[in-house]
């Protein structure tokens, strides 16, 4: 039996962190370790702990220091394995998501989302938690570029706001990273989804595209002009799972 993934929540909202506390509960395959309001407690529990997952509110108004001030003193820490970060924060700024990303942040949820929740955040912490490269306690230099890659389709998909609530995200977040990890590949992205998760290509397919049409019904245009520059064909009004799967990957390799 896999032992059950430790986290550490750092979250000043007392009704937040009991609702992270309730879903957290309610699984078996992981645990909260320990909770704070506290950047510099929670660097404490940190070495403490050696969690494998950090959820972290980036302002911290209620609490004791900020996000920002944790996420410089954790380099400072020389850990030698690399905990899985997920930042919640009320900044919607791209200079701000690019800083976090750059400090090694893996995931960004804006609480004015709409189907912002913490329920949602826990589910994409396990979903990510799952992922090999996170079962390593040290990284070699090829592992770090595996993360990085990892890291840049997450960060891409953020932007234009492909929520982890749907299915379809997991299927284009593969299919994106099997393009970019294999570029020799005699089968296509659709037929490697396919034996993958052993479903049809259609299903797979319907799937992503329902994930594009509610990003396109949901997410700002402005964010979509921005993040998302490709031609769209002008009937549709949204791009088609491969034009939006290639995009993203020729976006990644420039």
């Amino acid at each position: 039996m896999e032992k059950k993934l430790k986290i550490i929540l750092i979250e000043d909202n007392n009704e937040e962190s009991k609702m992270f506390q309730s879903f957290i509960n309610k699984r078996n395959d992981i645990t909260l370790v320990s909770t704070t309001k506290s950047s510099n407690e929670a660097l404490i529990l940190v070495k403490k702990h050696s969690p494998n997952a950090i959820i972290l509110d980036l302002e911290l108004h209620q609490g004791n220091g900020s996000g920002f001030e944790f996420l410089n003193n954790l380099k400072d820490l020389s850990l030698p394995y690399k905990p899985l970060i997920i930042v919640t924060t009320y900044i919607a700024s791209q200079t701000i998501y690019d800083k976090l990303h750059k400090d090694f942040v893996d995931l960004i949820f804006y609480k004015k989302q709409p189907d912002y929740s913490p329920k949602l955040v826990i589910d994409a912490l396990v979903l990510l938690a799952h992922e090999p490269y996170l079962k390593s306690t040290s990284i070699s230099s090829p592992e770090e570029k595996d993360i990085e890659i990892k890291n840049k389709i997450n960060k891409e998909l953020d932007l234009i706001g492909i929520s982890y609530k749907l299915k379809g995200r997991e299927y284009l977040f593969e299919g994106i990273y099997f393009l970019l990890t294999n570029d020799n590949s005699n089968i296509t992205v659709f037929q490697y989804l396919s034996n993958h998760y052993k479903l049809l290509i259609s299903s797979i397919s319907r799937a992503i595209q329902t994930s594009i049409n509610h990003t396109w019904r949901t997410s700002s245009i402005e964010d979509l002009r921005i993040n998302y520059t490709a031609q769209i064909n002008y009937n549709t009004g949204v791009p088609t799972p491969t034009e939006f799967i290639y995009y993203i990957v020729n976006k990644l390799k420039q």
